[in-house]
This record gives structure tokens, C-alpha cells and sequence, in this order.
């Protein structure tokens, strides 16, 4: 077992693990975040999608060896409160039906409003075309994200 030191939501951590182990791993089973679920394995799904380093990345392919020198966001580190704008856009349009993918909807949101923040329809498309809902609540997840930015915008000016 290898020792890595970790930056995740804000806070240093040291954990032992295999090399080769998946990030998504050592976030739930070490770290007990939830958020990142497990999907597919294979970086698919977008289920695990946390922020590394500003961007979306999915933690199911990622590597510990390739983690320890990044700053790494899951959905539990966005607010203490779930007062994210993004957070707030997804609760307020009550997208989520039974709700497994879309902390990685929200992180994949979250970097397409960092790098976007005024989206059009063919932007939020093509940023949430790897996160896959299998209750099909695409059309409320594209209205949470536009909302989203709406409030984005609004803190920043």
C-alpha cells in the first residue's frame, strides 16, 4: 500500500491505497463522500464527475497516483449548505427524480459555468452529452443549468 496526500473540498488528507486504485474509491469508501457514485467504471456515465483542477474529471478512471497533486471538488465540497447557484437552480426546478446522477450533472454544470457562464443550449448539450440520466430528466436539467447561470451572473456583478 502506498501513502498519497490528498486536497479534497478544501482539506488535506492522507490516505493509503494501492496506486492503481480509482479515485471514486478512496472519495467513498476513505473520505465517506458520497456524491460520486458509482456508474459504469469505465468514465461513461459521468455519475462519479467531480472538479479537478476547475474541470470536470471522472474519478472511476482516475488513477490515486495521478490525484495527489490536484485540487479535487465533489459536490459535498460546493456549499456547506447546498447554496451553491447550482445547487439552488437544481432544488428550486426540482430536477432530480431519483437522483443518482445528478451530483455529476451538477459538478459537470459547475465547470461549464466556470468556463461559460452564459450558455446556450448547444453549450449545456454538448457539456452534459457524458453525464447519462436514466429517469430522462434532461429537459429539467438543461432549465437548471440556464437558471444557474442566471444566478451566476447575478453574484458576480
Amino acid at each position: 500500500m502506498d501513502q498519497f496526500r490528498l486536497q479534497v473540498n478544501g482539506k488535506h488528507h492522507q490516505v493509503r491505497a494501492p496506486r492503481d486504485t480509482p479515485l471514486l474509491w478512496v472519495l467513498r469508501e476513505q473520505l465517506g463522500l458520497t456524491g460520486p457514485k458509482y456508474g459504469c467504471g469505465i468514465g461513461a456515465c459521468g455519475a462519479c464527475t467531480s472538479i479537478v483542477d476547475g474541470q470536470a474529471a471522472r474519478p472511476c478512471v482516475t488513477p490515486l497516483a495521478e490525484a495527489g497533486e490536484h485540487d479535487i471538488t465533489t459536490v459535498e465540497g460546493l456549499s456547506e449548505h447546498g447554496d451553491h447557484p447550482v445547487q439552488r437552480a437544481w432544488i428550486e426546478l426540482d430536477v432530480a427524480q431519483c437522483g443518482y446522477c445528478q451530483p455529476g450533472q451538477i459538478m459537470s454544470t459547475v465547470a461549464l459555468l466556470a468556463a461559460n457562464p452564459d450558455p446556450d443550449d448547444d453549450d449545456i448539450d454538448r457539456a452534459l452529452r457524458d453525464n447519462v440520466c436514466r429517469c430522462g430528466t434532461y429537459s429539467r436539467i438543461r432549465a437548471a443549468v440556464r437558471l444557474a447561470a442566471q444566478y451566476t451572473r447575478k453574484a458576480q456583478s
